[in-house]
């Protein structure tokens, strides 16, 4: 009795925390505001898993060159067409901390994107874009990549853009 009991509860817990998990990514694909990042695209291939663009970002680049050594935010400014200018990077998202921190809430046209240093590189949302066999031509012009924030800095990626940001293909989830 204890042992089926116990069981409910664990299931009951798991399932929470899938819907929550899945809510939130709803919300930031909801809610989020809408940040492009320049592309500096890979190889589209992968025997594997069928054909896919391997990206890296120009933000990320950025960052390597401001030694980002730490998890933390990269703050941007966007400029008319939507595209992201890194300002400045800080630990934190939004609340300035003690006076000898250097953190700083973002003005109005500023957003805050979440990074995680991996294998002493920084990475900012996924790193691949996956589309159908045989589309490769269709995204070899891809320049942009369109992506929603959240307010807590989660950045997730909707769609595909060439350098005249038309829209090449959506990340179908």
């Amino acid at each position: 009795m204890k042992r089926t009991t116990g069981i409910w509860f664990g299931l009951f817990f798991v399932l929470v925390g899938a819907g929550w998990s899945i809510w939130s990514n709803e919300r930031i694909l909801a809610d989020g505001r809408v940040v492009l990042l320049e592309l500096a695209p890979i190889d589209p291939r992968s025997l594997m898993q069928g054909d896919f663009m391997s990206l890296n970002y120009a933000l990320g680049n950025e960052l390597r060159r401001k030694l980002a050594h730490e998890d933390g935010y990269a703050v941007v400014r966007l400029d008319t067409r939507g595209v992201a200018t890194l300002l400045r990077v800080q630990p934190e998202p939004l609340q300035p901390l003690p006076k000898q921190s250097n953190t700083e809430p973002p003005t109005a046209d500023e957003i805050a994107i979440r990074y995680r240093i991996r294998n002493h590189r920084p990475m900012i949302a996924t790193n691949a874009f996956f589309f159908q066999e045989g589309d490769a031509a269709r995204f070899a012009d891809a320049r942009f990549g369109e992506f929603r924030v959240g307010s807590n800095g989660e950045p997730r990626l909707t769609a595909m853009l060439d350098g005249n940001l038309k829209q090449l293909g959506e990340n179908r989830y």
